[in-house]
């Protein structure tokens, strides 16, 4: 039996087992799929698949369905990814470019993906720890005390006050127009890096200021770096549950463990990761985890398929996003549209 014959009828009882839920005859690939040979050689062929463990016999009937290694071997033999519709990539560049904030943009994008690709969705938010300062704005709040509020590239914004520590010198003044002085060299100096680059930065602007203000840039230059590196609490949304009660039939016993399985969410967030370490760092690619590749009891029965998001390659990305459902997936589907959403997902986020 030839290689490339092998993965054709790999492919036809693929495609038609996600699309009817049922077991795969050879009648059916011969009426179905023009594979150009005769019934017994397709049985043949179906025969040795099984052999050698890429489908199996669920029941009694001639019908076979793909296992967790046979949809494997699909994947891995994609050509390539097939690309969204014009129209389906207008629709989701204009759905996700009329966020107005971080917040939602990521809530456009986890219902978008479970909308196009009928999975629970997962988006991370953007990690702060990867995050570059974008502005830092400084509000005089009276006597020696100033509002630092930092705005990542990645859209977070976070709040911090300060106070200049008492020092035997003259108290600082911190009046509008020296706080305006101090914002401008620091945005100056900081903007668009991160650390440790950044905390370097920050210090050199003590150097540039008179004495009796040294000890507010020092206060303000640790607040931001220990707010752009202390642990925040990942988190991820999910949208797109009922998709997977929907597919109910496609798990052995019931979709409890599963369900219980993405409520967890370091569960989600831990797998994502081992994802994105998955992939090479030339660029942003989409990876697969099929049934026990997801190395979860709860998840057996299901596959991810996941991408980065926010940067350039895997090892700067800022987050990651992607689709959980049963392993009886549209993976060409699924990657498509989960490729396509990371990518203008970065681009909002980036801009």
């Amino acid at each position: 039996m030839s290689t490339d014959r092998r993965l054709d009828v790999l492919r036809a009882i693929v495609s038609d087992y996600v699309a009817t839920r049922e077991p795969v005859g050879s009648r059916s690939l011969v009426e179905r799929h023009n594979l150009g040979v005769s019934p017994a050689t397709i049985r043949n062929d179906m025969a040795a698949l099984e052999d050698a463990g890429y489908i199996a016999q669920p029941h009694t009937s001639a019908g076979r369905i793909p296992t967790d290694t046979g949809y494997r071997l699909f994947v891995d033999h994609l050509a390539s990814i097939k690309p969204l519709t014009a129209p389906e990539r207008r629709a989701i560049e204009s759905f996700l470019e009329q966020s107005v904030d971080l917040d939602d943009a990521v809530n456009r994008t986890v219902r978008l993906l479970a909308q196009l690709t009928h999975q629970v969705a997962v988006v991370q938010y953007p990690s702060l720890r990867r995050s570059a300062l974008r502005h830092v704005e400084l509000v005089p709040l009276g006597g020696e005390r100033l509002l630092v509020v930092m705005i990542t590239d990645s859209g977070r914004v976070e709040q911090r006050m300060v106070a200049a520590p008492a020092t035997p010198g003259p108290s600082p003044v911190l009046d509008e127009v020296t706080v305006a002085d101090l914002r401008a060299r620091l945005n100056v100096a900081a903007a668009g890096l991160r650390m440790p680059t950044l905390r370097a930065a920050l210090t050199r602007v003590a150097h540039q200021v008179e004495p009796s203000l040294v000890p507010v840039v020092d206060a303000v230059a640790d607040v931001i770096s220990e707010t752009l590196m202390e642990e925040v609490e990942d988190r991820i949304v999910m949208a797109g549950t009922a998709n997977l009660a929907r597919s109910g039939v496609d798990f052995a016993q019931t979709i409890s463990p599963v369900l219980e399985a993405i409520e967890e969410q370091v569960v989600i967030m831990r797998l994502l990761a081992e994802m994105a370490a998955d992939g090479s760092d030339d660029d942003l690619q989409v990876a697969v985890r099929i049934g026990a590749e997801t190395k979860h009891e709860g998840l057996a029965e299901t596959s991810v398929v996941a991408s980065p998001y926010g940067g350039e390659t895997s090892s700067d990305a800022l987050a990651f996003l992607g689709v959980l459902g049963p392993t009886r997936m549209d993976y060409p589907g699924a990657m498509a549209a989960v490729r396509a959403v990371a990518r203008y997902l970065s681009h909002v986020v980036n801009s």
